[in-house]
């Protein structure tokens, strides 16, 4: 095991130097620096939207993995599923389910078995949270296209915007009418009846400005019955009231239908990946979700160094399922936050502090029914869902001595979630069985001890010690084919070191980590009838560790490249039934890379051609028992990207060009070796050779 985890550590100090000498990559600034630590308000063009370089003169503050991903570095490109915008940010584990935008998200093994929606990390548009109150969400709502760029704060260190769960928060940040063209169409085509276009526009009238995008994505899907269609208007309107006070409205709204194709068997994922899963065609499953979205954030420069950010949300969604059963759910989630950043000295030595306090709730109308070839059948069960969080947390740098700084915070979180049973044997609606109403409430306290030291402008080191704190969503209460009221939240401890700066010909982000988990939540499959059903249990202790490195850069007279590493050793720890058996449902290693040259003197303008390469050389388990394990595979695609003077650019990329079929992503059993054959479909196929092309019109 040793050998193995410092196998990998040597594997990544050393993958710049293999990787720049015969694979992949993408473009960054070889003589930029760190960012000032001290952000001047004056320079911000808006208060309540930051820049990119205010963004990561933020994130250079924090000891520990963090990140800014400029939308620009994947524009160039398809974008279409989170992978796409994700997929080479350090320590982000993220795989399209069915080369939708429906995706396994995980970082740290957050959510690990989660193979549906979002759990274990706090996903937010603007600041303001994307999850439900119950801590569960979905990916629909988010139009990367639509968006300036991605913060990523990775476990612990995400206190700061009040995330208490093992994998941290992901902000999608928009542009403001400051910093969007006043004019952009898009349209990208390709492979399995891709079709994907935005309009675009953004503009400034003395202190009003605003930026609306307007999107529509469509494809057949590589496997039958994974038809998809989607569209979004996604905008916000920001006003500066007084040099010192600025508010801006935020308004998203999102329909989107996805038929699933479902799991495969090992066979049938080798005769044909294209299939869909013979229940999920006789009972047309699918996820149709109508969401809108509106949220405020107000900035208040008060002076001398006090910053006060007022935050709110309401969001209304309709979700259509046809899976093992019919839900036809009604959620509506709204919660309030108060931020305050102070940068006053103390004691005479620098020091910022930020606290804040937020609540939430949401109320869910779960209805249930049986699944009658996609259509509501009999009523199977009719649930009141209530979820309530506050959350309170407070955190403080004090830089103590010339590029040491010490940094300490804690979190305090208050969860309830209340279920109430509408239909049951002699309840208001009658149903089979009993009433299964429940309430639980969840307290527990997040600490958070770390150190920075920036050994000079272009390098930092860092460490620090973090709990976590997870109760269960509903999704884990109430998801499965019973309701499990019994679940206790998900506890952590994770030790972190790391350095994250410049080299001679790029920059990078790295970390170790290692984090002992108490009562995690841990989702597997049970198979009803043909179809698969989520459960969740507690498991008393598993050790989570790994190795996340990324990095990126130029050399020579044109080369550029990119590449992300991410090594996984998930375990039970000591468990009765599975001892020390890996955990299952990702792979231990997974790398992606790119390695370019852009012809600056091409005709028309830059032209780059670009390798790039998916690589998990180890096969791993997709069972707890450890009796079944999903291949290894390597992926290889080709890309051409021309910018031709200021406002015109086009691209045409190919993906899987060896046509290899594998398993992008896996369900999770107890133990595969006990299954009946018929119920051994586990398997999500990823998709196979694709061609896709874009161009892009700016003015």
């Amino acid at each position: 095991m040793q050998q193995t985890f410092m196998a990998a550590a040597r594997l990544c100090a050393l993958s710049p130097f293999v990787f720049a000498a015969g694979s992949l990559a993408i473009a960054a600034d070889t003589t930029a620096q760190l960012p000032e630590l001290h952000i001047e308000a004056q320079r911000i063009l808006s208060m309540t939207l930051a820049d990119v370089e205010t963004a990561r003169a933020a994130m250079a503050l924090t000891p520990g993995g963090a990140s800014v991903i400029d939308a620009e570095s994947f524009r160039d490109a398809r974008v279409s599923t989170l992978q796409d915008a994700l997929g080479y940010s350090a320590g982000v584990f993220v795989q399209p389910r069915f080369g939708s935008e429906e995706s396994r998200l995980s970082i740290r093994g957050s959510g690990l078995q989660r193979t549906f929606h979002l759990r274990g990390i706090k996903l937010m548009q603007d600041g303001v949270p994307i999850n439900q109150a119950d801590g569960g969400g979905d990916f629909q709502a988010l139009e990367p296209l639509a968006t300036r760029y991605i913060e990523v704060w990775r476990g612990g260190n995400a206190l700061q915007y009040g995330a208490s769960s093992l994998g941290g928060a992901i902000n999608y940040v928009s542009p403001t009418g400051h910093d969007a063209p006043r004019l952009t169409v898009r349209a990208e085509t390709g492979a399995f009846g891709y079709l994907r276009s935005q309009i675009a526009t953004g503009f400034v009238a003395g202190d009003i400005d605003g930026y609306l995008s307007v999107s529509s994505f469509k494809q057949d899907g590589f496997r039958d019955h994974a038809r998809q269609d989607t569209q979004r208007v996604v905008g916000n309107i920001g006003l500066r009231i007084a040099p010192s006070l600025e508010t801006r409205f935020f308004m998203q709204a999102a329909k989107s239908d996805s038929e699933l194709p479902g799991n495969l068997t090992r066979a049938q994922l080798q005769a044909n990946p294209r299939q869909a899963a013979l229940a999920n065609i006789t009972g047309d499953q699918k996820r149709d979700i109508d969401l809108w979205r509106v949220s405020n954030r107000t900035v208040w420069l008060v002076g001398n160094g006090l910053r006060v950010e007022l935050s709110a949300y309401y969001a209304d969604k309709d979700l259509f399922h046809p899976i093992f059963q019919v839900l036809d759910q009604r959620s509506k989630d709204f919660g309030a936050e108060l931020r305050v950043v102070s940068e006053a000295t103390l004691a005479g030595l620098p020091h910022r502090l930020v606290a804040g306090v937020g609540a939430a709730r949401g109320d869910t109308d779960d209805d249930r029914y049986v699944n009658v070839a996609g259509r509501r059948g009999g009523r199977t069960n009719k649930l009141d869902t209530t979820a309530r969080n506050i959350e309170s947390y407070v955190e403080s740098q004090l830089t103590f001595a010339p590029a040491w700084t010490a940094v300490v915070g804690t979190q305090y979180t208050h969860a309830r979630r209340k279920s109430r049973d509408l239909c049951f044997a002699g309840g208001p609606l009658t149903c089979a069985g009993s009433d299964e109403s429940f309430a639980r409430t969840f307290d527990g306290w997040s600490p958070k001890l770390g150190m920075r030291h920036d050994v000079s402008p272009s390098m930092q080191l860092f460490a620090n010690v973090s709990r976590s704190f997870e109760p269960p969503s509903f999704g884990e209460l109430t998801g499965g084919a019973t309701v499990i009221d019994s679940l206790r939240a998900q506890r952590a401890t994770t030790w972190e070191a790391g350095s994250r700066g410049d080299f001679a010909w790029g920059r990078y982000d790295f970390a170790l980590y290692h984090a002992r988990v108490t009562d995690e939540l841990l989702a597997y499959t049970l198979n009803l009838g043909g179809a698969p059903v989520s459960t969740t249990l507690n498991v008393p202790k598993t050790i989570h560790r790994g190795i996340e490195f990324a990095a990126d850069g130029r050399f020579g007279a044109g080369f550029e490249w990119r590449q992300a590493l991410l090594y996984n050793d998930f375990r039970f720890d000591n468990d009765p039934l599975f001892g020390d058996n890996r955990l299952p449902g990702v792979p231990r290693t997974l790398f992606r890379g790119e390695l370019g040259y852009r012809f600056h003197a091409a005709p028309g303008g830059p032209l780059k051609i670009a390798a790039s390469t998916e690589w998990s050389p180890q096969r791993y388990a997709v069972d707890m028992a450890n009796t079944e394990f999903a291949d290894d595979y390597a992926l290889f695609g080709v890309r051409v990207q021309q910018q031709v003077g200021k406002q015109f650019s086009w691209f045409i990329e190919g993906r899987n060009l060896s046509d290899r079929r594998y398993a992008a992503t896996t369900n999770v059993v107890r133990d595969f070796s006990a299954l009946a054959a018929g119920a051994r479909n586990v398997y999500l196929p990823g998709d196979g050779r694709a061609v896709y092309a874009g161009i892009e019109w700016k003015m």
